[in-house]
């Protein structure tokens, strides 16, 4: 049933695609469309989102006070008190709403863009290449949606919520620029969605041959080092709380990539196997006593010299 779903897939999906060889021009032609498709779709899902703008500023705050409980899937507020919003410039309200909706319409049209990119490029690739390329695009974004709803729902609230109170206990009394909070939150957002890529950054330095899983555990410490070293840079906040927050689950997905090129080897090693038995096998039924049959040279044809004699 797989083979005669690849031989579909090849047959109706991949065959029309084929690319036939086009003019250096065509492909910038091509190129130019498909930008202009995807830079319209996009606006058209931006013109959506900025009309309910105010609503996503909205979801983007309940982090702010409010602790999400996985037992219930339901949110409870803290004990913070109630942190009021300021804007310090006039358009400044007007400027995080279009920040808010750019982002929103860029992730919502993602599918989209991805399509347009799938289509441009898959003439160039061979039919492996293909079939792997489409999984790893799929998982790329999985993986991205996944690490921004974890920092949504966990670590964002866990912060925000371990930074206020400890500015409250000091005495101080929070209020927050709608410009600082708003980019604080979406780069925490889009930071842990890049985090996320990192098992599969790993898998395909794997594939690639770049790296196996020997070598990722030699290098452990550099690994955890690095971590903290990209997440001081990449913290909106040079606090170790935050740093912290996002070096440790960057180190615990460097070590599920250790596993991922793991089983990555061990299935490119079986299948090389696999193809290695048919070759002796195919060398032993033509060869003699040894399985092995080696070319003849014409210096082969002569068996030996006997003693006392000239070879003839």
């Amino acid at each position: 049933m797989l083979s005669n779903f690849n031989r579909w897939l090849q047959d109706s999906v991949f065959k029309p695609l084929e690319d036939k060889k086009m003019p250096v021009m065509e492909h910038l032609v091509e190129l130019q469309v498909r930008l202009t498709r995807a830079v319209i779709i996009t606006a058209v899902v931006f013109a959506a989102t900025f009309f309910y703008a105010d609503v996503l500023v909205k979801w983007l705050r309940i982090p702010l006070q409010n602790m999400f409980v996985p037992s219930s899937l339901s949110w409870e507020p803290t004990d913070l008190p109630t942190v009021p919003f300021v804007f310090l410039a006039p358009a400044e309200a007007l400027w995080q709403n279009v920040k808010v909706a750019g982002l929103f319409a860029i992730v919502l049209a993602t599918p989209y863009l991805l399509y347009e990119v799938w289509r441009f490029v898959v003439p160039g690739l061979h039919a492996q290449e293909r079939r792997f390329v489409g999984p790893f695009v799929c998982l790329s974004a999985l993986a991205f949606f996944g690490g921004v709803s974890f920092s949504f729902f966990f670590v964002l609230p866990f912060a925000l919520n371990f930074l206020i109170s400890y500015g409250v206990s000091s005495g101080f009394i929070p209020q927050l620029s709608i410009a600082q909070y708003v980019g604080f939150a979406l780069w925490f957002l889009l930071v842990f969605g890049l985090v996320f890529e990192v098992p599969l950054v790993i898998t395909l330095m794997a594939k690639l041959g770049w790296v196996d899983a020997p070598f990722l555990r030699r290098y452990r410490k550099w690994a955890l080092l690095g971590a903290f070293i990209i997440a001081a840079i990449l913290t909106p906040t040079p606090d170790p709380f935050n740093q912290c927050l996002m070096a440790l689950p960057m180190y615990v997905l460097y070590e599920v990539g250790i596993v991922s090129a793991g089983l990555f080897n061990k299935k490119n090693s079986m299948s090389a196997a696999e193809a290695l038995v048919p070759a002796v096998a195919t060398a032993g039924a033509g060869g003699g006593a040894s399985g092995i049959s080696m070319p003849k040279s014409p210096d082969d044809e002569y068996i030996g010299v006997p003693s006392g004699g000239r070879r003839r």
